[in-house]
């Protein structure tokens, strides 16, 4: 999905950035996951995990998640 969203200059905030704010809050409205929200971001899973922990921001995470990053990481040749 392509949303275009036009910011006033004043906010002077990057793309980058906004994406992973937008990360940020969907999960911690436990909307998305923490691989979707890290792709988001368009970071490491363990870099989002660390940006999350320096806010303080509790990492919900069950056993279908670690399902899921153990899946993927295989597939990555982890």
């Amino acid at each position: 999905m392509q949303i275009t969203i036009d910011l006033p200059d004043a906010l002077e905030i990057s793309e980058a950035d906004l994406r992973t704010e937008l990360a940020i809050s969907l999960f911690q409205q436990e909307r998305i996951t923490l691989g979707t929200a890290s792709q988001l971001a368009g970071l490491h899973q363990i870099e989002f995990q660390q940006l999350i922990g320096s806010r303080g921001i509790c990492i919900h995470y069950d056993v279908e998640e670690l399902e899921q990053d153990l899946k993927s990481l295989h597939e990555e040749g982890w």
